[in-house]
């Protein structure tokens, strides 16, 4: 039995698709120091031209901000969140 044939296309609304993987996934997201105000409003002023990484539910809400991919990771193992890769 071929279960493309057989699978139901159940399309998603904008919101159903905003909350797919709310509380169990979320990805890290590199970005510049210059960047860090569009995502977290309320950091303190950083320092421009350093790499850091974001750590983002599934929806986008920023969670945490960090130096390193790891330290990102580490955070979302921390919180029970399985880290996707999005390209």
């Amino acid at each position: 039995m071929n279960a493309e044939k057989n699978a139901t296309h159940v399309p998603l609304t904008t919101e159903q698709l905003a909350h797919l993987g709310d509380g169990a996934i979320a990805y890290v997201k590199e970005m510049r120091s210059e960047d860090v105000t569009r995502l977290f409003p309320q950091a303190p002023k950083i320092e421009p031209g350093l790499q850091l990484f974001a750590l983002l539910s599934a929806n986008g809400t920023p969670i945490v901000l960090t130096d390193t991919r790891a330290a990102a990771v580490a955070n979302a193992w921390q919180n029970d969140l399985q880290t996707v890769s999005v390209h």
